[in-house]
């Protein structure tokens, strides 16, 4: 007879985005000591370029709370009233430029505003500023002329630490020798790390099993066909 299945229900997962839980290495370093300086800036506004998973939100949460800004916007949904709330809060977060500006103009207003008013906006993005699909001249131009701060994909150390923090954030605890055995097969990225913890916590939750090993390769052999058994 097959052991009992749980029934796993679609919970949203609320992971930890405070400053003491943003883990630091040398693939993120950079965008660390922007916020840091903060507001000792090159320019009023920079933009932040790391791949999908890679801290992005999570770093610009720190700095919205770090400098009282009043909101995070998604770049795709910008319109005027961003323009208003820019104005009262004088600090701004705009995510995620890589999958669409709703209103180009206004985000060309925004970066002038910031400019003219000594206000602050940190930008995110997937891709370099070259690489975005933007009609508008002279916000390209803009967006080309601003300091860029890149976030890699994590080295070992930090992609075991994240995967660390990821059980955690679940509230699971898993052996070392679990942990090493994930960061010495999987791809090396966060959004990789991120898909691995989440079905092994469903696996296990649905199962009753404890996190071992064996239920971490067999996630790895689903989640990553044929890269399992081999180190990237």
């Amino acid at each position: 007879m097959t052991a009992p299945r749980q029934l796993v229900l679609d919970l949203a997962h609320r992971p930890a985005l405070a400053a003491e839980d943003f883990l630091v290495s040398a693939a993120n370093a950079a965008a660390v000591d922007m916020v840091d300086r903060w507001p000792d800036w090159p320019q009023q506004s920079v933009l932040v370029v790391g791949p999908a998973r890679s801290g992005k939100s999570h770093l610009a949460n720190v700095w919205r709370l770090k400098s009282a800004g009043e909101a995070t916007l998604e770049a795709a949904a910008l319109d005027e009233a961003a323009v208003v709330l820019f104005q009262r809060s004088k600090a701004l977060v705009i995510e995620d430029l890589d999958r669409g500006i709703g209103h180009e103009r206004v985000l060309f207003h925004l970066l002038n505003l910031a400019r003219e008013h000594k206000s602050h906006l940190l930008l995110t993005s997937a891709r370099a500023p070259g690489d975005l699909d933007v009609t508008l001249p002279d916000l390209r131009s803009r967006l080309r002329a601003l300091p860029v701060i890149r976030i890699e994909n994590p080295d070992a150390d930090l992609l075991r630490a994240v995967l660390v923090k990821l059980f955690a954030d679940r509230q699971l605890t898993v052996e070392p020798h679990v942990i090493a055995h994930l960061g010495l097969h999987m791809e090396r990225s966060m959004e990789t790390a991120e898909r691995l913890v989440a079905e092994i916590d469903k696996r296990a939750l649905a199962a009753h099993r404890k996190v071992t090993r064996a239920l971490a390769a067999e996630v790895l052999a689903s989640v990553q066909p044929g890269e399992s058994g081999r180190a990237p």
